[in-house]
């Protein structure tokens, strides 16, 4: 099985025919949308429907849409995938030497309420994009695991991975402060307006924060279930679109680098253990590991709370897009987010 799929991954990667949609997505003809229509895709809809609160989904597979599902227009909320997308904005400006990831937080002026200890003065910038800081200071905004938190202060900066929105805000932070820029203008610069998404609001993008917490806001997102699905198909093809490297291919290397095996994530934040899924994880990225079903192999994960996702499978030159939109009130368990993420890849034929 590991031969055959590394000779399938060998072929898929060599093939290289994406189809990229302009202002509107394509539609897989008959022929190319075959290996998706199955009894598969029919209990996927179903599954969908029955026992999800999801209100946008698509599967593309090159570059094609081949699965649709609920309003693919909608604006909303996507939570956490906001920490994947300010991964793929930091790129350009590490490798012009803007952000420099050695630099710890306190040569960066980093302080907060009721301050830092010496110990978390040296985390950089590295080891907060990376989730290892090893800062357990309150979060500002709330949606981390810091109730798996050691002790304050009790670890080295870059020893231990956990999952904190204190790194990733001040991860926000640290990209305005270096760069001189404000994240939502470069999101619209660096990939709203070469990916020509069809429902990029600018004017819908605002901070939040409890500042008396924690003086980093964060900086959530909203966007279209389709115009997620366009960042999907920029990391599947290493930061390419059409003619344009709009993210550097080794950038998107080094963000789905694993920094965090799933034997320590498992360990350290055990609420995936008997999910089916082992994470690992990169720069703002969750990364698929241990998988046994060739479809799965090195695919990677934006995740949001309530039912946000944006998953890449390069085995199978396919993106997953979905969206449970908050304002609604409507929310997904942690299981059925995975069990969705894992549906829509199992309906590919490979035969």
């Amino acid at each position: 099985m590991r031969l055959f799929f590394t000779f399938l991954m060998c072929c898929s990667l060599q093939l290289g025919a994406q189809t990229f949609p302009d202002r509107v997505w394509h539609a897989a003809n008959e022929k190319e949308a075959q290996p998706w229509q199955n009894d598969k895709a029919r209990a996927f809809r179903e599954y969908l429907i029955d026992s999800t609160k999801i209100t946008g989904l698509m599967i593309v597979h090159k570059g094609k849409v081949v699965f649709d599902f609920g309003d693919l227009q909608e604006l909303s909320y996507i939570a956490s995938c906001r920490k994947s997308v300010l991964s793929m904005l930091y790129g350009q400006y590490v490798e012009d030497g803007t952000i420099d990831l050695s630099k710890t937080i306190k040569e960066l002026g980093i302080d907060d309420v009721e301050g830092i200890l010496p110990i978390e003065e040296k985390a950089t910038v590295k080891d907060i994009i990376s989730a290892r800081s090893g800062v357990y200071h309150p979060e500002g905004y709330p949606g981390g695991m810091q109730e798996y938190a050691p002790e304050r202060g009790s670890v080295e900066p870059g020893s231990h991975w956990l999952y904190s929105n204190w790194d990733f805000n001040v991860a926000g932070y640290i990209f305005e402060q270096e760069t001189g820029t404000n994240i939502y203008d470069e999101v619209e610069r660096q990939l709203a307006n070469p990916l020509h998404m069809q429902d990029w609001d600018r004017s819908a993008q605002h901070k939040q924060g409890n500042t008396s917490i924690s003086k980093y806001l964060a900086y959530p997102m909203w966007f279209s279930t389709r115009d997620m699905a366009r960042l999907g198909l920029l990391m599947l093809n290493k930061g390419k679109w059409k003619d344009v490297q709009v993210v550097s291919g080794s950038w998107v290397d080094e963000m789905l680098k694993t920094r965090t095996t799933h034997t320590e994530l498992n360990k350290n934040v055990p609420v995936f253990e008997g999910s089916g899924v082992n994470y690992g994880y990169g720069y703002m990225w969750w990364l698929w590991q241990d998988v046994d079903d060739a479809r799965f192999e090195g695919a990677y994960s934006a995740k949001g709370a309530m039912g946000q996702n944006i998953t890449v499978y390069p085995a199978i030159e396919t993106v997953l897009a979905f969206k449970t939109k908050a304002a609604y009130r409507r929310a997904n368990p942690s299981q059925v987010r995975i069990n969705v993420a894992k549906k829509a890849a199992e309906i590919f034929d490979m035969q």
